[in-house]
């Protein structure tokens, strides 16, 4: 229910990051790390939290991020249709 209130309240967005990042013992190879949570767009202050946390605490140095981001509560679409369907 809180996440609900903070998508109304304060445009709260899931938001999606896709982390690339270098191997510690291999670093020409990359990996690919998957990171979602609700935070705030344009300036995404959890998502740069968590990064912040990962270039101060991990050994992988980061390549680069991208971010992708949705509104999940949207003004529904609705109308009335005059027909009614029945099974059985």
């Amino acid at each position: 229910m809180a996440d609900l209130r903070a998508q109304f309240m304060k445009d709260y967005r899931l938001t999606t990051a896709e982390i690339l990042y270098h191997l510690p013992d291999y670093p020409d190879l990359l990996q690919s790390y998957i990171w979602q949570e609700y935070d705030l767009a344009p300036k995404y202050p959890v998502l740069n939290k968590f990064l912040d946390f990962w270039s101060h605490n991990l050994d992988g140095k980061l390549h680069s991020v991208y971010v992708a981001s949705h509104k999940l509560i949207t003004p529904g679409e609705s109308r009335f249709i005059r027909a009614e369907f029945q099974l059985h």
